[in-house]
This record gives structure tokens, sequence and C-alpha cells, in this order.
């Protein structure tokens, strides 16, 4: 009944059961969101990996490659901060803003173009710089010299005088009032500011009370410019357990629970500093039981991260991360359906939709992804399962951008990378096989010392004629069950003696020729 009261006065209903569970331990912190008890986003931070996206610093440019268009910016770290030309550039608000005219901070703009940067900033000049994209893999971070400071309802820009509104919000008349409130901020000239999303509905001293702390952060980091030698660090983004305050806590959430009285404790101040109802929703838990097994995350978490994932309807989804792009495969599974196969695949893919989006965000996955759904008939199902992925990716706060399924039934979609992905920080390449998932069969290997062996006792057979040769124990049994009458033909061929000794410790791949006297390694 309340919710269709709200709806009639033009208010979305509120979720129910959702949480946000946090996790502080002494290597780690933790922060899961479960919607109705389901693990939707999950985000690890270690001090030795922290978060580095959004920090400023001063550096000073090192190199400009002109064919690139881009330089290369030394802000402390071992490689190079990458600074596209583009970003160098004053830059327009984006597509999801509507630009709000605030008359009297109008000023005329000379127009910079790419051509100019290298003359703004010559090899060897200072540059305030904040990260976009921290280093991944053997790169290193993206950087901007477009700044701007994430508050609770509001972005400031320091360097940019244009000011607007998400488009997210919807309803006219709420959009006409943030337009007020906007223009009767007290901002100061050349200083943007954008009401974020999370903006709609709130009072107008809230509004105040954010822009008067972003301004107070942005007055202590003009402090550090003038007094800090380059290169160096100016502004730290908040820590994980600050930034999911920031950005998760809204109306969505009922509950916040914390197993570390401490990180309660600040998070309480910060919440109460905007809403001392939102203070009671921050709750500590002091159970027996660690805090993700109560709630039931650990065993989500260990199911969601497995290469395949199962679906309810029996189907399940097969998640491979390349260098270039991931990729993820649909397919039936158990759910063989009845008769209707086509009703069969269409349930399977709009299950598989679910699953993807829900993983892109659970698994923090960026860049190309390609998704092989099973082959549909008909165009009507194929719109359907298309419109479902784009509903769903509505909730990720990383930026997307999805195609249509194609006619090989392939869906095309990239998702914003602004750093590692989740298995790529927990994760390393197995050292046995490198990353490949394989490694030579036994047979394989056997055949490869043979080949060897042929060699090396052609080579050295007037001057060697006792060779032992070491290799794991699993290719040793397949040599002495299978393979003995060609190792004996091998002997009797260049009138030598072989020798064989298993060692747990070699690759299942290495094998080892020596002169058995010596001891010398013998290579063909």
């Amino acid at each position: 009944m309340i919710d269709k009261v709200k709806r009639i006065l033009g208010l979305s209903p509120r979720k129910t059961g959702n949480k946000l569970v946090i996790s502080v331990e002494k290597l780690e912190r933790r922060v899961a969101l479960l919607e109705d008890g389901q693990l939707e986003e999950y985000n690890v931070e270690r001090d030795s990996s922290r978060h580095i996206t959004g920090s400023v610093y001063k550096g000073k440019v090192k190199n400009i490659e002109v064919g690139l268009k881009a330089m290369f910016v030394d802000i402390g770290f071992e490689k190079n901060a990458f600074l596209h030309f583009w970003d160098a550039i004053p830059a327009a608000l984006d597509s999801g803003i509507e630009e709000i005219d605030r008359a009297r901070s109008k000023r005329p703009r000379k127009r910079i173009t790419a051509k100019d940067i290298p003359e703004i900033y010559p090899v060897g000049s200072e540059v305030i710089v904040q990260v976009t994209k921290g280093p991944i893999g053997t790169k290193g971070p993206r950087v901007t010299t477009n700044l701007s400071f994430a508050g609770r309802y509001l972005v400031l820009m320091p360097f940019s005088d244009r000011s607007g509104i998400s488009r997210k919000i919807e309803d006219p008349k709420e959009r006409e009032r943030l337009r007020k409130i906007l223009r009767d901020l007290a901002i100061p000239d050349g200083i943007g500011v954008i009401i974020r999303t999370v903006g709609e509905g709130q009072r107008a001293r809230y509004f105040v009370r954010d822009l008067q702390f972003l301004l107070e952060q942005w007055t202590k980091i003009e402090e550090a410019i003038k007094n800090m030698p380059a290169p160096c660090r100016l502004f730290e983004e908040p820590d994980l357990v600050e930034r999911t305050v920031r950005d998760f806590l809204t109306e969505e959430i009922d509950e916040v629970i914390c197993d570390d009285r401490a990180a309660v404790d600040r998070m309480s101040e910060m919440v109460g500093q905007i809403s001392r109802r939102a203070r009671n929703r921050v709750k500590y838990y002091d159970g027996a039981l660690p805090i993700f097994e109560t709630y039931g995350i650990q065993k989500q978490i260990e199911d969601a991260f497995h290469r395949q994932v199962w679906l309810r309807c029996g189907g399940y989804i097969v998640i491979d991360e390349t260098e270039a792009l991931v990729a993820i495969d649909v397919n039936t599974g158990r759910n063989k359906g009845g008769r209707d196969v086509e009703k069969t695949i269409l349930q399977t893919n709009l299950e598989a939709a679910d699953e993807i989006a829900r993983q892109l965000r659970l698994r923090n996955i960026g860049g190309l992804i390609i998704g092989d759904f099973i082959d549909m008939k008909n165009r009507k199902d194929q719109q359907m399962v298309y419109t479902r992925m784009r509903e769903r990716l509505k909730r990720d706060k990383a930026k997307t951008h999805v195609l249509p399924l194609s006619a090989l039934g392939l869906m095309e979609m990239t998702r914003q990378r602004a750093q590692e992905s989740l298995s790529d920080s927990i994760y390393e390449n197995c050292p046995y096989c490198q990353g490949r998932g394989i490694v030579k069969t036994s047979m394989s290997t056997s055949v490869e010392l043979h080949r060897t062996l042929n060699t090396v006792m052609r080579k050295y057979q007037d001057s060697v004629h006792d060779i032992r040769v070491i290799l794991n124990p699993d290719v040793l049994k397949r040599l002495k069950e299978e393979d003995e009458e060609s190792l004996v033909e091998l002997e009797r061929r260049y009138a030598g003696r072989l020798m064989f000794r298993g060692d747990p410790t070699y690759h299942h791949e290495k094998f080892v020729i020596t002169d058995a006297n010596t001891g010398a390694e013998l290579k063909g």
C-alpha cells in the first residue's frame, strides 16, 4: 500500500533487504553488497595494493611522444604515468550531465587544442594530474589534468567553470528544484559543480554542506601545490571503508554491518554529518563466526569466481579472461527443457544476461567483452535478451556500452576499466603451467625425450657411453611401463647405457640429460 501511494506521488518505492557487509582484517578490507541475500558487488583492498584511482599528483613531464599524441609524466611511480593530449585539454561535460548556466560565472575561455599541449607542458615542466586508471600489468597509470572530487551529493571540478545535473535524475519537477539549488550555491568563479544522482530528493542545506567540505579539501590541495616539490602526491583517494560510505550508503541500503569497532565509529561520524537517521543504519557485528560466513557471503564468493558459473535454470556460463578481451560462453547444460526448444534457449539466455551483468560487477571486469549466447532464430527473442542486458547494466557504476546480438549470436560490449580486475589482483598465473591451464601429456614428453636422446647419443656415441636422464616421476612411470622397448633399441643402436632418475621437483615437461660419470649436461 505504501509503495502504491509513493508511485501515485511520483516517488520510487524503496528497496528492501539490501545490506553492506564490511570485513576489516589486518591484511585486507572487504566490502560485499547484498541484495535480498544475493551477492551483487564485492571489493577488496590491501595495503600493498592500495586503490590509487582518483588520487592527485604533482608530476614532471619526462618526454613527449608527438606520434602517440601523449606525454609521460613522472609522478613518483616505477612506471611513468601516461597522459594523452586529449586528457590535457579542458574537458566538456559528459553526455550524462545536463549543463546548467550560471550567468555570474561566465568568462571568456581561450580554446585549447591538442596542438597546443606540447607548448603548454614542455619537457621538464610541472603538471597537476589525477589518476583515472591505475597501473594494470606492465602499464603505468593513466592520468588527466581535468581534476574532479566526489563528495556525498556533489562533484567538484576545480579547473572547470561548467556545472550540471546528472541526467539519471528523470523527474522534471525535481530537476527544476535542483537547478535552482545549483544556481544559488556560492561556487567560486572558475570552479564547476555537478549534482550526483544520489542528490535526488535531498535538502538544499546538504548541498551547501557538501560544497563547503569539497572547497576546504581543494584549499588544502592548493597549498600543497605551492609548497611541495614534484613528484609528489597531493591528495589520496579515501580508503575502501570511506569510499563505501560515500558511494553506496544511499536510501536503498537498509543496513551497514561491520566487524571492526573503529571502522564503525568512523562511518557513524561520517554519516552523522549527513543524516542522524542514516547513522542508525550503521551497526557493529561481534558474532563468534566470521561476518562473511554469518551472512553466507564466503560461499557465494567461492561459487561466483569459478570459471564455470551455474544458472538457476540448469544452464551455465564459462568466463575466460585474456589479455585483449573477456570471452563469456553460454550453454544450456542440464536445462534440456520440454518440447519447446526455443523457449528453453530464451530462458537460458535471459538468465545468462542477468548473471553476466552481475559477474562484470562482481569481478570488476573491464575492457572488451564478448558474450557468445545460444543461437536464437526469433528476432524478437534476440531483442529481449539485448534489452535485458541493457537493463541489468544500468545498475553498474562503471560506464558500459553494449551492442545488439550479431548474426553469429555474439553480443559485444565494453566496460570502463579503472583498475585491475578482481581476479588479477587476487590470483597470479600458476607457476607450473605459466597460466596456460594445461601441460603436455606424459606421452608427449616421452616422445620429445626419445627424439632428444636419439640426437644426443648419436652426437656423443664415441665419447660418452653412460647417460643419465633426470625427469618427472610421472613421465618415468610411462617410460618403464610403455616405452621401454624403444629405449632398449636406442641403447643397441648407439652402444650406450641409459639410466633414469625420477625427481618430483621437476616440471612435467622438463628433463635433463647428463654424462653419468662426470655429471656434465649433454645437449643435442
